[in-house]
């Protein structure tokens, strides 16, 4: 025992040491280790290999060692390989390969008597799918993640011989198949792994194996089926191109803040542009208008105050208050001219009324509406006179809606009679959406008759 002992230590040893070798290069690389949110999983490494040694023994930490068949166990160099796919950061599937041997001293006295005093059992695979859970993986402190305690549970089958010795004879517990045994057992693990370089990471771990039957010591005492345990160290590689990070150690805070850092850089330095661009115009534009006020001092200057420069004014010194032309000149005093609506006049008003139609929704006049139109305009350019257009709509929409489209359609009005030559100051255009309706709204006929433009000559 103390030989295998020795020999596990050396193992524990190696493996330690090459860790710290590894973890001497520092990884201060980050820009490698970033990926950008919500990546799939062609950004990351997802699959690994990992090789192991250390100790096999029937003695557990779970249960109690008293009632197993032999009382002494042994330990022994146990080694194992595994390959692994990272489903998420947190959860990967591990197809494992564990060989050695185990052994114990002095058995208990069963029901038929029988006693042995040891036994050797060559484990020739075990071999199992598991699924292995990342506990936890971020790191608040550094970019990259540097411990994951993980946990893992699954199933599979083994291949053993047991050797039983008693008195100095060493007998086969099976007489055929070689003595080979197979069985199905239930590995249950926990462990960590330290990041010691980028796609290379220690593996502690401890292993519980659940066979189910009593048959590995070959030996058969009280009702209980054996187990046995496998304490490793190993070194996980993770395959792939080394450009791209392991998914089980990612760190997808980190990532997430270097994205954010980028963005806001990125924002910082194109308002940082817009400014000195600004500032730029700004400093153009303040030279431009010192230059302009200093060649439009001289235009600007009006002793008489009716609101025309010197420089333009034909007529100076117009007395205070007289209305000027754009020379600067007294307009001429304008005589009142009464106008006179007859019922001719009221009739063209009226028909245009009538044929006023517009689309549905919106203030477009349409064209069967444009006689009427005109021959208002004419009346209204050779008398002089002047309109006012109310705009009404029914009682479709909300109140705001009604309101903006009666004043756009009285509007629309206005401008189609300046287009005709009516002076627009002659013109004035009103809304009042669907007030004072004139038909009921409960039918399209009275609904089209609401939405109209009423006029007034004066």
């Amino acid at each position: 025992m103390k030989s295998n002992l020795k020999k596990a230590s050396l193992l524990f040893t190696g493996i330690l040491v090459g860790g710290k070798l590894f973890a001497q290069t520092p990884d201060t690389t980050r820009a490698s280790d970033y990926v950008k949110p919500f990546s799939g999983d062609d950004a990351f490494r997802t699959w690994s290999i990992g090789v192991s040694g250390g100790v096999l023994t029937p003695y557990t930490i779970i249960g109690s060692n008293r009632k197993q068949d032999f009382t002494s166990p042994k330990a022994n160099l146990g080694y194992g390989v595994y390959i692994k796919k990272q489903i998420t950061p947190a959860v990967g599937i591990q197809a494992d390969f564990l060989g050695g041997k185990l052994g114990a001293d002095n058995s208990q006295v069963n029901s038929f008597g029988n006693t042995y005093d040891s036994y050797s059992t060559k484990l020739h695979y075990a071999a199992s799918l598991s699924a292995n859970v990342t506990v936890g993986n971020i790191s608040w402190h550094d970019n990259k993640s540097a411990i994951q305690p993980y946990v893992s549970v699954g199933g599979g089958t083994m291949h053993y011989t047991p050797v039983l010795t008693s008195g100095g004879t060493s007998t086969n517990f099976r007489t055929d198949n070689g003595g080979a045994i197979n069985e199905f057992y239930i590995p249950v693990g926990v462990g960590v792994k330290f990041n010691i370089a980028k796609g290379i990471n220690l593996d502690l771990g401890y292993q519980v194996s659940f066979v189910y039957s009593d048959n590995v010591d070959g030996f058969n005492y009280g009702s209980n089926n054996d187990r046995f345990s496998y304490a490793h160290a190993g070194l996980e590689f993770a395959l792939g191109k080394k450009s791209k990070p392991q998914m089980a150690v990612h760190n997808p805070v980190s990532s997430m803040r270097t994205e954010y850092m980028m963005e806001n850089q990125n924002t910082k330095n194109q308002l940082q542009a817009q400014i000195d661009a600004q500032k730029a115009q700004n400093d153009q534009l303040k030279a431009d208008l010192a230059t302009t006020n200093a060649n439009l001092a001289k235009f600007t200057a009006d002793s008489d105050g009716d609101g025309v420069p010197d420089f333009y004014d034909k007529c100076p010194n117009t007395p205070a208050g007289t209305k000027v032309d754009g020379a600067g000149c007294p307009l001429p005093v304008a005589k009142d001219v009464k106008v006179y609506v007859t019922e001719a006049d009221r009739q063209v008003a009226r028909e245009a009324v009538k044929n006023l139609e517009f689309d549905f929704g919106k203030a477009t006049i349409r064209q069967h509406s444009d006689e009427s139109l005109n021959k208002l305009a004419q009346l209204m350019v050779a008398k002089k006179f002047s309109l006012k257009l109310s705009g009404y709509t029914d009682n479709v929409g909300s109140v705001e809606a009604n309101l903006k489209l009666s004043r756009a359609r009285a509007e629309a009005v206005k401008t189609y009679l300046a287009t005709q030559g009516v002076e627009p100051s002659k013109i004035t255009a009103e809304g009042y959406g669907k007030a004072s309706p004139i038909a009921s709204n409960k039918t399209a006929k009275g609904r089209q008759q609401n939405r109209r433009v009423e006029f007034s000559l004066y």
